[in-house]
């Protein structure tokens, strides 16, 4: 289980929006730490703000756990990441080998745009929304 620190900021049936308090797991200027926090002050000058279960039944202002299922975590970041890697990669390649260089970078743009086609899709059907795997309040 992956777990952080939370304030909760609103509550919306039951669910809650909370407020990530901290910033990551404190590792980031260990070895094997990946300086993922360094990358979010750099892109996110504001604390974001996170509409989670409240399986706690969690008030406004209170400082709560949020968990999620690291395989969950696991499995986004695979499917987030890994498929439009992998449709750029194959969408130049194709493209390398039907029309050249210029059909490669064409090839790259359209296996990225079909990836994230794939993932609006994926989105709206709501596949993959195992309740196991919501971030929910501990």
């Amino acid at each position: 289980m992956v777990e952080t620190k939370a304030k909760v900021v609103a509550l919306d049936g039951d669910h809650a929006l909370v407020s990530i308090q901290g910033e990551g797991c404190g590792r980031c200027h260990e070895p094997g730490g990946c300086g993922g926090s360094s990358l979010t002050k750099m892109f996110c000058a504001s604390p974001s703000s996170y509409r989670v279960l409240n399986s706690g039944k969690a008030r406004v202002g209170d400082t709560v756990t949020v968990v999620m299922d690291s395989r969950a975590l696991l499995r986004s970041a695979m499917v987030g990441y890994g498929i439009p890697l992998l449709g750029v990669f194959l969408g130049a390649v194709l493209g390398l080998l039907f029309a050249g260089e210029i059909g490669s970078m064409l090839g790259a743009a359209s296996g990225l745009l079909l990836s994230l086609g794939f993932h609006r899709l994926r989105l709206k059907r709501g596949s993959g929304s195992d309740p196991a795997s919501v971030p929910r309040i501990k």
